[in-house]
């Protein structure tokens, strides 16, 4: 059995009060896929950056699951050469 590694590096900021998390997955072969996420602490929250972070990541890694999903999708129509439906 051959072992695959791929490689998700995600890099947060903040501009403007809002913080920005950039997930971007590489592959062995070359397919190169780039999630983002956003987050904003409302006024009235506590200032506590790692939850903005954490928030923001977790959107970005979600933007980044679903467009894997559509280029497995589309991956698979190319193979089945018919429509593929695929749910997360």
């Amino acid at each position: 059995m051959e072992q695959h590694q791929w490689s998700v590096e995600v890099t947060i900021d903040e501009h403007d009060n809002k913080t920005r998390a950039v997930a971007r997955l590489r592959t062995r072969d070359d397919t190169h896929l780039t999630g983002v996420g956003h987050a904003r602490k409302s006024p009235a929250d506590p200032n506590v950056p790692e939850i903005g972070d954490e928030l923001a990541t977790a959107r970005a890694l979600s933007d980044l699951a679903h467009q894997l999903l559509e280029c497995s999708a589309q991956d698979l129509e190319k193979v089945v050469h018919e429509p593929v439906t695929m749910n997360l």
